[in-house]
């Protein structure tokens, strides 16, 4: 998937409903760690195995025994490092660097990338045999543009984090604010939305965060509700659009979350948080409005 799309949040979701939750999950970015260091990062060191080592260091692959170790942007992995890593997953044993006693290890490796290992293999930048080890169970993470109905969940998410973080109340999204999230192209995907909340969590002055109270990129995009004025239609049609063109089949399922969403808490805004007088607003039993809220909740 693309940068920032939340490949290492898919990794800690899939850690933490599989039999090894409750043992470690190590994450480690190729990409972030020089050329030189990445075969001590992984496996460790002994004291004295090179200029600089004054002390033996555990690597990720101990410290991740009995769980699992996310490798993200294998493709910048290193062919000499890659060659270990193979053997690594074949024998499940290792040694650290400059130490000559193997050490038994049983983790499970999750591995990303940006990059299209396919055509890495093919200008022998990535071992094949190393790629089919991997690549035994495959999940594309979209980018953000094409899952929009996870934003208003993703959104309250990330504002309760960074209100937890604060020491303060999480912040509420009006409708016409979630709204231009919603019709935001968000460029840096899932990353950029997590900045972005924590940016309304610090400046938004109110719990009940408005339209114009959200950042300037997401008021001045061509498709806000703040731009469109009463065309509300042509936007909602727009949006409906860039869904369609995403996702041709089930759009009813898809929109109606999001939907949902934004109609009960506008309902909740304008009644003031009463939940039998916002089910009267949307036609809804109060258990049913009940239910709904506790899914979006869940």
């Amino acid at each position: 998937g693309e940068s920032g799309t939340g490949k290492e949040l898919v990794s800690k979701s899939l850690h933490k409903n599989s039999p090894r939750h409750d043992m470690p999950f190590i994450a480690l970015n190729m990409a972030d760690i020089p050329k030189e260091l990445i075969e001590s990062e992984l496996f460790g060191h002994e004291k004295g195995a090179f200029t600089g080592a004054v002390e033996q260091r555990i690597g990720r692959f101990e410290q991740a025994n009995g769980g699992t170790l996310f490798l993200d942007e294998i493709g910048d992995m290193p062919l000499e490092t890659q060659t270990r890593l193979l053997r690594v997953l074949s024998n499940k044993e290792f040694f650290r660097v400059g130490g000559d006693k193997p050490i038994k290890v049983d983790v499970r490796i999750l591995a990303a990338t940006h990059q299209s290992l396919e055509s890495l293999v093919a200008s022998g930048a990535f071992r094949e045999d190393l790629y089919y080890r991997l690549n035994v169970i495959r999940v594309d993470v979209p980018p953000l543009r094409q899952r929009k109905e996870d934003i208003g969940d993703l959104s309250s998410a990330f504002l309760k984090r960074h209100a937890d973080s604060l020491l303060d109340e999480p912040k509420v999204l009006s409708p016409e604010a979630l709204l231009a999230l919603t019709q935001y192209d968000w460029p840096g995907n899932v990353r950029q939305l997590e900045n972005t909340c924590y940016w309304i969590a610090l400046m938004a002055p109110t719990q009940n965060v408005e339209l114009e109270d959200l950042p300037g990129e997401i008021i001045n995009n061509d498709l806000s509700p703040l731009k469109q004025g009463d065309d509300w239609q042509s936007g909602f049609s727009q949006w409906l659009g860039e869904i369609y063109q995403s996702n041709s089949e089930n759009m009813l399922e898809i929109i109606e979350p999001t939907l949902d969403k934004v109609m009960i808490d506008f309902a909740l805004e304008k009644t003031g948080g009463k939940k039998q007088e916002a089910a009267k607003v949307l036609g809804l039993g109060r258990n049913t409005l009940t239910k709904k809220i506790k899914a979006q909740q869940s």
